[in-house]
């Protein structure tokens, strides 16, 4: 219980990560779909983020009171600055995922996954 409560971060992290899962791969509304893999992307940020941050450390900036020899007094910038990469490139993956289904919705009038492979399907045969 102490190592749970000593990582909660992390026991947090996978709880939003198995409700992204649930969200991509068990409900077949697309919509429902592109929302679980916003959580599930959230949840891998979060991680990362929870990785690099360190009790006590601050900013890699030369501070008087933490010489530049005593790494540990630092966080590395590396892992957040990815974590801002991966904002922007989950914001443009939303906005294209978002942008074709508004384009399945004028064609098949559904969004719904059996339905949509059923309307498929058949605008094949024709």
């Amino acid at each position: 219980m102490e190592m749970f409560l000593a990582n909660y971060a992390y026991g947090f992290t996978l709880l939003i990560l198995c409700i992204g899962l649930y969200g991509m791969f068990f409900k077949r509304n697309l919509v429902k779909k592109v929302i679980g893999l916003s959580i599930f992307q959230a949840a891998v940020i979060m991680f990362f983020v929870s990785l690099a941050s360190k009790m006590g450390g601050t900013v890699p900036v030369k501070w008087d009171e933490i010489p530049v020899e005593m790494i540990d007094g630092y966080m590395n910038p590396l892992p957040h600055t990815l974590m801002l990469t991966a904002i922007v490139v989950g914001v443009a993956t939303q906005g294209v995922a978002f942008g074709l289904l508004v384009n399945i919705w004028n064609r098949f009038k559904t969004l719904e996954e059996d339905t949509l492979n059923e309307a498929i399907l058949e605008d094949s045969r024709d």
